[in-house]
């Protein structure tokens, strides 16, 4: 069995005599579900991963990667013979994750890709920050031909479409899911890796637009397309557990359904913002119920006996179009907008559209290295060099703004401390200036005492006091009694699991886009000591404009004329 075994593995790492397959069983949970709108279409179903024992090894994790080819479609031709060929012989393990990748010797977006697979669902997208070094995965890909190796590529963006392995519950997210989900990744297999989120408050109730996303979703792509800087990577992954009823003959079987569907011609996706009439625009609160809200928040702030320093409160507006929004057109308008940001999308079956271009950093950790970073404080840009500095200036000084920013920076460096070795601060203070807004900002970096802390970071780190308040727990609860709407996924955490690293980001800048529902926009803003609501409920203002990318969009707002917005899809815009 042991030789059988190495054979097998030996098979799935020679790439030009891929010989390693199974014979593979008629597969009953197909299925190929349209929503009534009849756009999406959905993958075939596939094994939620919080269902098996977490502390169960899996039989073998391997990648296989082929020679490089010139396009997509002759990549979809090596990944499409390669999975025929592993259908009659199958390796002998009760379970595994296999990943094979061809590399394409040009550059194609990832966004592009995934908008040519025409809403197949779930998908899912994720591109780290451009002056950032924490997404900069290098990658040397084998020539199967001459044995050369070509030079290494910065991981820029990964797309997805249809799970080879999710995991979902709607409990609150626990070691054991984190566990579930680490048993199908490893150090030696960097790239297979579980993309999704986690709810900003999973004690609040679920309302209909989040259902679906649990308490928490990830999903490991059934096929994904990497982009790099100077080349693309399309792959396919199968996983398998027969303690879970899913056999590696079933996993087979749904990979050839979703490689069916998947298409290879993929064109460029127009980066502008067609025109669309907003026919309604209604703020929760609105402006006399949010004065109220400050002033109770206040009122708590200033008690004698009580522990509350900050809170932070976020507003509701209720958007109706006269079109659809096409989500992934608006991320790609988004991308234009942020290049510091993360961009990102997550849609399980059956879901809306969670998508988002956030600037804010939960944590990047690379083996026993981690980097976070406080974001606190607001101004706009100025329309000049002079007015940009002296607004510059005015956020530097604020009293105001310099406390609400020491009490997130602070708060992270003590969590960062219980688990690190060595945390630093630098800068202490500065300005982040992004397209349209700047913050005060300060990054922190320190060593992990062990890798198993990983869970620990993010269920320490998150809920930051920048989209929280401080104390933490006291913050809460007057969010859960203030608020009347279900923040989901907005301001929780939005990234990645691999085997030695992972990243996350704060869900903010973000929007939730579903057909039918119209489009509910969020902002936040911290209440500290000397908040004024006016001023506040301007600065909630200016952040829901950092997700609205037209400019006309953001100046008729104001107006409380006809906004316009990017085409396709209804949208819940959340920052």
């Amino acid at each position: 069995m042991a030789a059988a075994a190495g054979r097998c593995i030996a098979r799935f790492m020679e790439p030009d005599s891929m010989k390693c397959s199974i014979s593979t069983a008629s597969i009953s949970r197909i299925q190929s579900v349209h929503l009534s709108n009849q756009r999406h279409q959905f993958c075939a179903l596939s094994m939620n991963g919080c269902q098996g024992d977490p502390r169960a090894p899996i039989g073998t994790i391997e990648t296989c990667t082929f020679p490089a080819v010139s396009t997509p479609a002759l990549a979809m031709d090596r990944l499409n013979s390669a999975i025929s060929e592993m259908k009659s012989d199958p390796p002998p393990f009760e379970s595994g994750i296999v990943r094979l990748e061809v590399p394409i010797q040009r550059r194609i977006e990832a966004i592009d890709w995934l908008h040519a697979q025409r809403e197949l669902l779930p998908r899912c997208f994720f591109s780290g920050r451009t002056e950032s070094n924490s997404f900069d995965r290098f990658i040397d890909y084998t020539n199967g031909n001459n044995g050369q190796r070509s030079v290494g590529h910065k991981l820029v963006s990964v797309a997805g479409v249809g799970s080879a392995v999710y995991f979902r519950h709607s409990h609150q997210f626990s070691v054991d899911d984190w566990r579930s989900i680490k048993r199908f990744l490893s150090k030696k297999c960097p790239l297979i890796r579980a993309y999704g989120g986690i709810r900003f408050d999973a004690r609040a109730n679920i309302s209909p637009e989040w259902k679906a996303f649990g308490s928490f979703y990830f999903m490991v792509p059934q096929v994904e397309f990497d982009e790099l800087e100077e080349s693309s990577v399309l792959a396919s992954t199968i996983a398998w557990d027969n303690t879970l009823s899913w056999t590696y003959g079933k996993a087979i079987a749904a990979l050839q359904y979703t490689m069916e569907q998947v298409s290879s011609i993929v064109t460029r996706l127009q980066k502008d913002v067609p025109n669309t009439f907003i026919l309604s625009n209604n703020h929760v609160p609105i402006k006399a119920s949010w004065d109220n809200s400050v002033k109770r928040a206040l009122q708590m702030i200033n008690r004698n006996n009580s522990s509350l320093i900050k809170v932070v409160l976020a507003r509701s507006s209720r958007v109706v179009t006269t079109t659809d929004i096409d989500p992934l057109t608006w991320l790609a308008c988004l991308q234009v907008e942020g290049e510091n940001s993360y961009q990102f999308c997550l849609q399980p079956p059956d879901a809306p559209a969670f998508i988002g271009n956030t600037p804010e950093q939960l944590f990047c950790r690379k083996w026993h290295s981690i980097c976070s970073e406080a974001l606190a404080g607001t101004r706009a840009r100025g329309g000049s060099e002079a007015l940009d500095l002296r607004r510059e200036f005015d956020l530097l000084s604020s009293p105001k703004d310099h406390h609400e920013f020491t009490i997130v920076r602070e708060c992270i460096r003590r969590k960062l401390e219980a688990i690190c070795d060595g945390v630093l601060v630098e800068p202490k203070k500065e300005i982040r200036k992004l397209p349209r807004v700047q913050h005060l900002y300060a990054g922190l970096t320190g060593m992990l005492r062990s890798e198993d802390d990983e869970f620990e970071i993010l269920s320490s780190l998150h809920p930051t006091p920048a989209v929280c308040g401080f104390p933490i727990e006291e913050a809460r609860l007057l969010i859960a009694e203030t608020e009347m709407f279900d923040r989901g996924m907005y301001a929780g955490p939005v990234g990645w699991f691999g085997g030695g690293e992972s990243e996350f980001a704060v869900g903010i800048r973000s929007a939730l886009v579903e057909r039918g529902l119209g489009a509910l926009i969020y902002a936040g803003t911290g209440i500290v000591e000397g908040s004024n609501s006016s001023l506040e409920w301007e600065e909630l203002e200016l952040k829901t404009s950092q997700v609205c990318v037209c400019e006309r969009f953001t100046k008729l707002m104001k107006l409380e004329a006809p906004l316009f917005i990017p085409r396709k899809g209804d949208v819940k815009i959340i920052n």
